[in-house]
């Protein structure tokens, strides 16, 4: 499961393709210092854009904690999408790449072997996500997860949302089924290279 992320993108970069949207970006609390990161790791802080339930393509764009704490003390970092529609709390999860881990092909390595996922054509994108208030951290997100697209199989068995730039607008749109949206992307739409 995704539990590290890259975002080398900066706020520019972010305000323009969002522009290249439907979604008119909001700054509730003001401009966020994003900074280009390699790894964003659970617990980190991150930009995420959510939904604003009375201003329809609206999206406000804020800084949130990655993960909140389950009902067993392990970080929700990753949301089964299966059976669920999401009627509140969506959000759009920027990233320009992600990272799956394996087993090492070199049997004397102790450290798993590392991928790091792109989108093919995009120099970023947007994972599907939800936030809400948890009483010990605050506002937090994770990312949705789905089976594996063909990209992705394998790797791993599961793979997190990845939306399409066309739905990114719509999945703000709670009224919008999320099995409308919610789907693995087709064959070559991810490029993977091995970065340890």
């Amino acid at each position: 499961m995704c539990n590290d992320y890259r975002l080398l993108t900066n706020a520019a970069q972010l305000f323009d393709g969002f522009s290249e949207t439907r979604i008119k970006i909001r700054l509730s609390e003001g401009a966020p210092n994003i900074e280009a990161r390699k790894d964003i790791k659970i617990t980190d802080t991150a930009p995420i854009v959510r939904a604003i339930d009375d201003e329809a393509e609206t999206g406000d764009l804020v800084q949130r904690r990655w993960s909140w704490p389950g009902q067993n003390g392990k970080p929700v970092y990753n949301f089964r999408s299966e059976g669920r529609e999401f009627a509140s709390g969506r959000c759009l999860i920027p990233a320009d790449g992600f990272y799956e881990f394996t087993d090492p092909a070199d049997k004397k390595k102790k450290r798993k072997d590392k991928w790091l996922f792109t989108k093919t054509g995009e120099p970023w994108f947007c994972i599907a996500g939800i936030w809400r208030t948890d009483n010990q951290v605050g506002e937090a997100f994770t990312m949705l997860t789905m089976p594996p697209g063909p990209d992705i199989a394998p790797y791993h068995d599961r793979q997190i949302a990845i939306l399409d730039r066309a739905d990114w607008a719509t999945w703000l749109d709670p009224s919008v089924s999320a099995k409308a949206i919610l789907k693995p992307l087709p064959a070559g739409s991810l490029a993977v290279v091995q970065v340890a």
